[in-house]
C-alpha cells in the first residue's frame, strides 16, 4: 500500500509546518489559519471571506497588480478560500519558483495594507457574488439549511455574510481581524512537492520571520442543539430542491469514522450508493442526489440533498427516509460491510492523486487535529467499525425525531 510520510515541524517562532515530499515539477504551498466564519463576532458576518479577497489588494512592498502577477508571470496559480473554522491561501507553482511563492504568501498574510479604493471595489465584486449565489437554488438550499440547523449560533451565519454587512466593513475591521487570527500559534504552513525540507525550511524561516506570535487560539463557542424542523417555502424556478438531514459527530467524536461509511453507503460519489440505485436508477426522480457529512470542532451535520420534478417530491423523501430506517433496523452484513469499507478506503486512495488537495488536506489537518494520520491508521479505523458500530450510530443521528427538512418548492407564476 502507498503510504505518505508527512513531517511535521516547527519554525523557531512557533509556526507549525507540515512537509511532504513528492517527486513532481509542480509544488503546492498553502498558510491555513484558524480564523473562520464561525470565530466572527456580531455584525461581522461576513468578514472573514471579506478579507480573504481583500488581503491580494495590496501589500507594504506591492499594489494589487503585483500581488496578482508575482506567480502568474511565471505560470504559477494564486488562490484562496473561506470555510467555517478555516481560511486558506494557497499557490501552486513549477518547484524552481518556490522562493518567489514562499516570499509572496508571506507578503499577503503578514503585511497586507487593505488599500481603500480596493476596498470599495471589492465590496461590490462581493455583493455581485451574493446576488449570484441568491440565484442559485441548488447552492442556497445548502446555507439556508445550516442557517435553520445552527440558528442564533455562528456556524449558522453565510460565510458570504450580508449585502449591509459587507457595505459597512472598513479597514481598520480588516487589520483588526488580522491582528486577532493571523499569529504564529494560530496558523499551519503546508507543503507538497519535490524540495528538500532543510531548504524549504531555511526558505521558510527567512520569510515568516516577523510573524507576530500570539499567544491563544480563538475561543470555540459551542454549539447548542436544537429541535428537528420541517420547512417549506417557494424559492425554485424550475426544479423543486430537498436536504433532509440534521446534527452529526464532530471532529473528535469516536463516532466520526462510521458516520462517514455510512454517508457513504447512503449517498456517496459513487454509482452504487443506496440512495443513487434507488432515487435515480430504479425510478428515475432525481438526476442528483447525495448524501454529505461535515464536521465541526464541537458538533458536526450530515444532509441528504437532492432536486427533482415537483410530482417527484414527496415520493423522493419517502425514498430517504426509507434507506434511514433500514440503516436503523437493518445490519449490514458481512459482505456488505466488507465492501463499503473497500470502497471508501478506495475512494480515500484516490484523493491523494491530487498533490494540490493533498497540500490542503495536511494543514488542515494539523491546523485542527494537531497531528497527520498515516494512510494505514486511516485504513486501521475503517477496517475496525463493525455492523454494530453503524447501528448504534444510525439511531443516534438517524432517528425520526432528530431529522430535519428544508423543501424548495416552486415559485407560482
Amino acid at each position: 500500500m502507498y503510504e505518505i510520510k508527512p513531517v511535521i515541524f516547527n519554525l523557531s517562532n512557533g509556526i507549525r509546518v507540515v512537509y511532504l515530499h513528492a517527486p513532481s515539477q509542480v509544488a503546492h504551498l498553502g498558510i491555513t489559519v484558524l480564523g473562520g466564519a464561525r470565530f466572527e463576532k456580531d455584525k461581522e458576518d461576513g468578514l472573514a471571506h471579506f478579507l480573504e479577497h481583500c488581503i491580494f489588494k495590496g501589500t507594504k512592498k506591492r499594489k494589487a497588480f503585483h500581488v496578482l502577477s508575482r506567480l502568474d508571470s511565471v505560470g504559477g496559480e494564486l488562490n484562496a478560500y473561506t470555510a467555517k473554522e478555516e481560511i486558506c491561501v494557497y499557490a501552486s507553482f513549477t518547484k524552481e519558483h518556490i522562493r518567489r511563492a514562499s516570499e509572496l504568501l508571506a507578503d499577503i498574510t503578514l503585511s497586507s495594507t487593505f488599500p481603500q479604493k480596493e476596498i470599495q471595489k471589492e465590496k461590490d465584486i462581493i455583493i455581485d457574488e451574493i446576488n449570484s449565489y441568491l440565484d442559485s437554488t441548488s447552492d442556497k438550499i445548502f446555507d439556508d439549511f445550516e442557517a435553520h440547523l445552527f440558528k442564533g449560533h455562528a456556524l449558522g451565519n453565510n460565510i458570504l455574510g450580508t449585502k449591509k454587512n459587507v457595505q459597512g466593513f472598513t479597514r481598520e475591521n480588516l487589520i483588526d481581524y488580522v491582528n486577532r487570527f493571523f499569529t504564529a500559534d494560530n496558523m499551519v504552513i503546508s507543503f507538497v512537492g519535490d524540495i528538500s525540507k532543510n531548504k524549504l525550511e531555511k526558505i521558510l524561516e527567512e520569510d515568516f520571520k516577523n510573524c507576530p506570535k500570539g499567544n491563544h487560539q480563538p475561543l470555540i463557542e459551542k454549539y447548542q442543539k436544537l429541535p428537528a424542523f420541517k420547512i417549506r417555502s417557494k424559492e425554485a424556478n424550475y426544479q423543486v430542491h430537498a436536504i433532509v438531514g440534521g446534527i452529526a459527530p464532530n471532529h473528535k467524536d469516536e463516532h466520526r469514522k462510521g458516520m462517514v461509511l455510512l454517508a457513504n453507503i447512503l449517498g456517496g460519489p459513487a454509482l452504487n450508493s443506496r440512495l443513487t440505485l434507488s432515487i435515480r436508477e430504479k425510478y428515475g426522480y432525481s438526476y442528483n442526489v447525495e448524501a454529505n457529512y461535515t464536521s465541526y470542532a464541537d458538533t458536526g451535520f450530515w444532509s441528504v440533498y437532492l432536486g427533482t420534478d415537483q410530482k417527484y417530491i414527496n415520493r423522493s423523501i419517502a425514498l430517504i427516509h426509507k434507506e434511514l430506517k433500514i440503516l436503523r433496523t437493518k445490519k449490514l452484513g458481512v459482505l456488505q460491510l466488507n465492501r463499503a469499507k473497500e470502497q471508501l478506503k478506495g475512494q480515500f486512495a484516490l484523493g491523494l492523486d491530487s498533490n494540490s488537495g493533498l497540500m490542503l488536506g495536511l494543514g488542515k489537518s494539523l491546523l485542527l487535529f494537531n497531528q497527520i494520520d498515516t494512510i494505514q491508521e486511516i485504513f486501521d479505523g475503517i477496517d475496525k467499525l463493525t455492523a454494530e458500530n453503524l447501528l448504534e450510530i444510525a439511531n443516534i443521528y438517524f432517528a425520526p425525531e432528530n431529522c430535519s427538512e428544508l423543501i424548495f418548492d416552486l415559485i407560482e407564476n
